[in-house]
């Protein structure tokens, strides 16, 4: 088991960049497959990017074809969402989650979440 946490949200213009970052600690990070979710006000809980163990291969929601980028450092046990061309449905509370043993995480497989991290987007 991992325990992660997530920073770096806040409020930003449509248009603009946001970084996440998720800070992992315990278990063997680079055997989890990492991968970001997003809960909007009224909406169910959705995919929005993952990355393999140990890294490399990568998946986007539609969505955020394009405009979002997840990434891995293993060395400093930490996953990224560089978001950028941010757009007011983007809102929502995005939170990091992993499982190890998997290639690629999906919402089902996940047993370990951060509590989120508030991106709001301003028209």
């Amino acid at each position: 088991q991992v325990q992660l946490v997530e920073s770096g949200g806040g409020l930003v213009q449509a248009g603009g960049s946001l970084s996440l970052s998720c800070a992992a600690s315990g278990g063997t990070f680079s055997n989890y497959a990492m991968g970001w979710f997003r809960q909007a006000p009224g909406k169910e809980r959705e995919f929005v990017a993952h990355i393999s163990r140990p890294g490399g291969l990568t998946r986007y929601a539609d969505s955020v074809k394009g405009r979002f980028t997840i990434s891995r450092d293993n060395a400093k046990n930490m996953v990224y969402l560089q978001m950028n061309s941010l757009k007011p449905y983007d809102t929502a509370v995005y939170y990091c989650a992993g499982r190890s043993g998997v290639v690629l995480l999906t919402m089902a497989q996940a047993d370990n979440w951060g509590q989120g991290s508030q991106v709001t987007v301003s028209s």
